[in-house]
């Protein structure tokens, strides 16, 4: 009965700010720092390949600056559904590595966002665009992660009879 308490505690939101029950907001908000990461990046690759990289390079340092303040936003929203998992289970362990994976992912995006400003806009930043590359992957493994938690463990995941209303 425990177990069975603490997945249902997972799937509420701890606050209605967090979204309500079966549609939290931490998902929709990652969107944001994930779409604008990988621009730069793209843009990154636009530079190196045209005559003229200043507008493409402004564009990675504005990208990545937006995905850093996205991301703080999204993890304010992911701590809320964080605080939901009990402790000592394997739910809680897998949160609790995505969560460290994340807070270095923007670290690095931190690093290399100040590595870009330094080197301006007349050239790509070659270590920005490598820390970069080192964040997005470690933001895919993040991300496999939190799959895990929302698809094979539920948090924050309408219960199965309330899912079955879709089928009936």
């Amino acid at each position: 009965m425990e177990e069975q308490s603490a997945q249902y505690r997972a799937k509420q939101p701890r606050t209605v700010l967090a979204g309500p029950y079966g549609h939290p907001f931490h998902p929709i908000l990652i969107t944001l720092p994930i779409g604008a990461w990988i621009s730069a990046v793209i843009f990154d690759i636009a530079a190196m390949i045209t005559r003229e990289p200043q507008v493409f390079e402004r564009g990675a340092v504005w990208l990545t600056g937006i995905g850093i303040v996205g991301a703080l936003v999204a993890a304010l929203f992911g701590f809320m559904d964080y605080s939901q998992i009990a402790g000592r289970t394997k739910a809680k362990k897998t949160a609790t590595i995505h969560m460290g994976l994340n807070l270095i992912t923007v670290v690095l995006f931190v690093v290399a966002f100040l590595l870009r400003m330094a080197a301006g806009y007349d050239e790509v930043s070659v270590e920005g665009f490598i820390i970069s590359l080192v964040g997005l992957g470690l933001l895919s493994a993040s991300g496999y992660l939190g799959g895990m938690l929302a698809y094979h463990y539920g948090v924050r995941v309408a219960d199965e009879q309330t899912q079955s209303e879709g089928f009936q």
